[in-house]
This record gives structure tokens, C-alpha cells and sequence, in this order.
């Protein structure tokens, strides 16, 4: 099968920055994992199911983008996976404290997972699903920073049609 990455988060919602990232992780990995976390203790605006369907059809037609979800700890999903190399983006030196503390508590917790890191495109610094769904919230346009099947739910949720 070639060289896996797993890319965990609660993409709630995927970005375009999220996907930038993908795209760019296919240039060094065979294939990729987006793994969407069931995050019970976080409150989502899109249920697992509906963040899995929307990363699904923003990537659609690559056969070498495979989602899933996940719940509980990331070192034993991954692990299932047959794969160690875990995949993180970054916006800025403000994710890297975060970042870093995750990193080594999955390293803690399994030695043999190693995470890689790779910086956002700069177009792409001052997004963030949070910002996208307030923005969305209040009528804001965020058409360019999400993929358009995440715009127009985004639309419906928030009652903007």
C-alpha cells in the first residue's frame, strides 16, 4: 500500500486550508487518512456523520484519500491503522505550544508514533473552522475558505439561504 499518514482532527468544519494541507501531504505519503475525532467532550456545530459526509465530498474522485472517524485515543487509531506518522498543520506559532504537547503525550503513550508537522499556506494563516463558523453565524460570506458543499451547509445551518 505504500506510505500512510493519518491527519486526525474534529474538522468541524473542513477548510480549504485543511485540504491545502492534504493535497500537499500526497506530494510526500502514498495515501492519507483524514480522521475525523468523535470529540464527545467538545460540542460541534456538524454531527460525525455530517463532518465525515462533507470531508467526503470535498474530496471526492482521489482514491488515495481515505476518511474515517474515530473515537478514544489517537496512538490506539492509529496504531490499528499500521501506520505510526501522524500529521499536524499549522497555522502559526500560537498552534505550536499545542501542537508540541501532543505530540509528545502520543509519544508517551506509544514511542513509536512520530509526528510531522507542515506549515499552512500563507493565504490560508488567518482561518480557522472556529472563525469560519461565527463568521457563517452572522451571514458572513466564507465562500474560498471552505469548500462549497461546506458553504452552502454552513448556509442551512445558520438559516442563510
Amino acid at each position: 500500500m505504500g506510505k500512510m499518514v493519518i491527519y486526525p482532527g474534529s474538522f468541524d468544519p473542513i477548510t480549504n486550508g485543511h485540504l491545502s494541507i492534504v493535497r500537499r501531504a500526497l506530494t510526500m505519503f502514498d495515501s492519507i487518512t483524514i480522521a475525523v475525532a468523535s470529540k464527545p467532550m467538545k460540542k460541534t456545530l456538524f454531527t460525525l456523520d455530517e463532518r465525515v459526509d462533507l470531508i467526503q465530498e470535498s474530496i471526492k474522485n482521489d482514491d488515495r484519500i481515505f476518511v474515517d472517524s474515530f473515537n478514544g485515543l489517537l496512538v490506539d487509531y492509529v496504531d490499528g491503522k499500521k501506520t505510526n506518522i501522524v500529521l499536524r498543520g499549522m497555522r502559526a506559532l500560537s498552534d505550536f505550544e499545542y501542537e508540541f504537547q501532543m505530540s509528545l503525550m502520543n509519544r508517551k503513550l506509544n514511542k513509536n508514533i512520530q509526528t510531522i508537522f507542515m506549515m499552512t499556506d500563507y493565504k490560508w494563516l488567518y482561518t480557522s473552522s472556529t472563525i469560519i463558523k461565527e463568521a457563517a453565524s452572522y451571514g458572513g460570506a466564507v465562500g474560498g475558505l471552505v469548500p462549497d458543499v461546506v458553504c452552502q451547509k454552513l448556509k442551512e445551518k445558520f438559516g442563510f439561504q
